[in-house]
């Protein structure tokens, strides 16, 4: 990875002069205000100092996959997720060093004391190896398998900073590394943004349990409450009545229109009557994997609204559950195709290496996580940089 620092009388010129040298496909990772030094302070305006990073040729099929991209004709700048501050970068890395350094010292001691124990039982034993390199990629590669990062996918990120970086290299380059590049694989998340004409329509799927109805309805809220938006609430879960009355009192409080929709001659009945509206947000029914006839129906009421308003899916899932479960799931419904992701439960785990496998997995976007039941409080863009923190071991 390239990180160099570019300036300019603004912004937008500090990034210019840094495409001019690396190119497209740079990452603004930090932007400040500089003030001259010495006697030009009195005479020069402070100018505008940027920290943008960019991945190698070799590696530029990650970067492309994760669309990083700068984007200045961005027509939703609310959408911008929180950017990489270097102040808050030093801070992770230094919770994350002193997690790691006091694991690496407990295990010193422990391999002491069994020294210790062997020389009075007269038996050989093997000298505490010194703190190096490898012990500290040792070290990286546990904490992430520790919060349930897949075993592969950690020894990957793990020799991939082995291969980039200098043998001699200290702990806090390694940390800085791994914890730039593990942000890089989750991409930008994306929340969910107006048509160009219409209505959105906006489908929510996924299994049984996850939370849909209590998504959609603090999704619901912040669009009507706070953004003053027009949004209409549709679900085709016939299955279950009690979330179709959940999700018909979430509208009845935010006074928006309800409709329970049992075909696709509803669909697009309902699509119709709410053309007018800024989004329409629709709720599936949630099924096993592994019912094929149920995610065809689903899939059948998405397919037939795509010529007439512009789309999108999400697929929720659960942050708690099972990976060899979570990988069924988008398997399932790999037959969507573009769908975004959103993790709920995230309050009911300490562990999120699974955010990280099925991001890997899917190549999907990163979109909301949840964390509670409130309404809508409980839910917010996905953030790369605490969660990478807390796979590292982090608090």
């Amino acid at each position: 990875m390239i990180i160099k620092k570019y300036q300019g009388k603004t912004e937008a010129e500090a990034l210019e002069n840094a495409k001019k040298e690396l190119g497209d496909g740079i990452v603004l990772m930090n932007s400040r205000q500089m003030k001259r030094k010495g006697i030009l302070k009195l005479f020069k305006a402070p100018f505008i100092e940027v920290t943008v990073a960019k991945e190698e040729e070799s590696e530029q099929q990650i970067a492309s996959r994760v669309d990083l991209r700068i984007k200045d004709d961005n027509p939703h700048p609310v959408a911008q997720p929180e950017r990489i501050d270097e102040n808050a970068i030093e801070e992770k890395l230094e919770d994350i060093h002193l997690m790691l350094t006091k694991r690496m010292k407990e295990e010193e001691e422990s391999v002491k004391r069994e020294a210790a124990a062997a020389k009075t039982e007269e038996k050989p034993v093997a000298e505490p190896e010194e703190e190096n390199e490898d012990n500290i990629f040792t070290l990286v590669k546990n904490a992430l398998i520790d919060n349930e990062v897949e075993n592969k996918l950690a020894e990957g990120i793990v020799d991939e900073a082995k291969r980039s970086l200098k043998e001699d290299s200290p702990m806090e380059s390694v940390l800085s590394h791994i914890y730039e590049r593990m942000i890089l694989r989750f991409g930008k998340p994306e929340i969910i943004t107006p048509a160009s004409e219409g209505a959105k329509v906006v489908f929510f799927v996924g299994t049984t349990g996850v939370g849909k109805t209590t998504t959609i309805a603090k999704i619901a809220s912040k669009f009507v409450v706070e953004e003053k938006e027009r949004v209409g609430l549709l679900t085709a879960d016939t299955y279950r009545i009690a979330a179709a009355e959940q999700l018909r009192t979430y509208a009845n409080i935010l006074e928006i229109p309800f409709r329970v929709i049992y075909s696709v001659e509803d669909m697009l009945t309902a699509i119709a009557d709410f053309s007018q509206f800024d989004y329409i947000l629709v709720d599936t029914a949630g099924h096993s994997q592994k019912n094929t006839e149920q995610r065809d129906n689903m899939v059948e009421y998405v397919e037939c609204v795509k010529d007439k308003a512009e789309t999108e899916v999400y697929l929720v899932l659960s942050a708690t559950t099972k990976y060899k479960d979570l990988l069924s799931i988008v398997d399932n419904y790999s037959v969507i195709g573009g769908y975004k992701l959103i993790f709920t439960k995230l309050d009911e785990t300490s562990c999120y290496g699974n955010l990280l496998n099925i991001k890997t997995y899917s190549d999907a976007v990163m979109s909301y996580v949840t964390v509670g039941q409130n309404v809508p409080e409980d839910i917010a863009l996905f953030n790369p940089q605490s969660t990478v923190k807390k796979l590292l071991g982090g608090k």
